[in-house]
């Protein structure tokens, strides 16, 4: 992970006007942001919010039983959100987060209404467009008792982009026998460097999933989502597929914390070396019981990189359940010889191998998300190979 020096990049003079019909945007930028999940039509969605470098440029809800509000007029509106806003992510973690704490460009406030079911997900989009711009945005997110909520949440960069950096901040709250599924896709480009700092808490019989997905180049990524269960019950999951083609440094990883009795957390990673380096972490910590924790992490390495796993696990207490698996290795050549001696020629089988690994039908999407991302999977096979 090379040093990055902030003063690299532009932290003002680049925002654009209210775009009220995504539909007009660029098509080039349309095509970005569909390979992160976000639909311009709008269909099917609960709401959307759209940043475009230092400001928002589209927010809407479109369905009665959540909120969606720019996080600066969520601050005004709320009279500064202090029992939510930075009690999850320490500003002074470091230099970036010290970034969005002190010139805060924009984010996302999601809120539920307790009780809501919302059917649709909410979209959102943090979008870099100019070169050389640095983008501060905190997100929160607030999911009501007994509310259930699924957010697709894409970023992404314009086309033929020569540099920009983002810096978020997110902070989640999932309430009492509340269900938070989140969803982000990264759609980055090789001169992208990427700070992401979130942290969160679950309460009694709440459940959060958490689905990640990164299949483009990216210069230099560190991400470590930390989520506390302290509720009775409550459940924590992260399912992650990471690809690194030549060139991309990503450091990723997720952290739970049993700190309540009958809590479950899990994580499962799938990542792909093709000539990047992945360090890809994983922490259960134990503090309660009865509690059970599970980590799964399986890696490729394709045509040269580096996959460092580092799974941990960590018991403060009689009786706690943890489990790991880790794996780092190369497709077997019998898996090969098996498909090709059923017609397939060698790139074939290994290209039907690496969509068996790279599975995402764990993560529950609706169907016109995983529609994008194996056409994302498809595109980006030849940076595999």
């Amino acid at each position: 992970m090379e040093k990055i020096d902030l003063k690299d990049f532009r932290f003002s003079g680049s925002t654009l006007g209210e775009i009220a019909d995504l539909r007009t945007m660029d098509a080039a930028d349309k095509a970005e942001m569909l390979m992160s999940g976000v639909d311009v039509e709008e269909r099917d969605r609960a709401g959307t919010y759209l940043q475009v470098d230092h400001g928002r440029v589209h927010c809407k809800s479109l369905q009665k039983g959540v909120e969606v509000l720019d996080i600066k007029e969520a601050l005004t509106k709320y009279d500064g959100l202090p029992d939510y806003f930075w009690t999850q992510v320490d500003k002074d973690k470091d230099e970036f987060t010290r970034s969005a704490a002190e010139n805060l460009h924009g984010g996302y406030f999601i809120r539920t209404e307790k009780g809501a079911r919302i059917a649709e997900p909410v979209q959102s989009c943090l979008f870099l467009k100019g070169d050389m711009v640095g983008q501060n945005v905190h997100n929160l997110i607030i999911v009501a008792d007994d509310s259930e909520l699924h957010i697709i949440t894409g970023c992404s960069v314009a086309h033929g982009s020569k540099g920009a950096a983002h810096l978020g901040i997110t902070e989640i709250f999932v309430g009492k026998n509340a269900k938070l599924t989140f969803t982000m896709i990264h759609n980055w480009a090789e001169s992208t460097v990427v700070r992401p700092r979130t942290g969160g808490v679950v309460d009694e019989g709440g459940v959060f999933v958490n689905n990640y997905v990164l299949l483009k180049p990216v210069k230099d990524l560190q991400s470590y989502p930390a989520i506390r269960l302290n509720g009775r019950g409550a459940v924590a999951r992260f399912n992650s597929v990471i690809v690194a083609p030549k060139g991309s440094y990503v450091d990723t990883g997720s952290r739970i914390e049993l700190n309540a009795p009958d809590t479950k957390g899990e994580i499962i990673s799938r990542t792909i070396a093709s000539g990047g380096t992945i360090v890809a972490r994983g922490f259960i910590g134990g503090n309660s019981v009865p509690a059970k924790g599970h980590l799964e992490c399986k890696g490729l390495i394709l045509g040269g990189g580096v996959i460092h796993a580092i799974p941990e696990l960590l018991g403060s207490v009689d009786g706690v359940e943890l489990s790991h698996e880790a794996a780092v290795g190369k497709i077997a050549q019998e898996e090969i010889e098996y498909l090709m001696a059923r017609g397939l020629d060698e790139e074939e089988a290994t290209s039907t191998i690496v969509r068996g690994f790279l599975n995402v039908d764990i993560m529950g999407l609706p169907k016109e998300l995983q529609d994008v991302i194996e056409a994302t999977i498809s595109e980006s096979e030849k940076d595999m190979f």
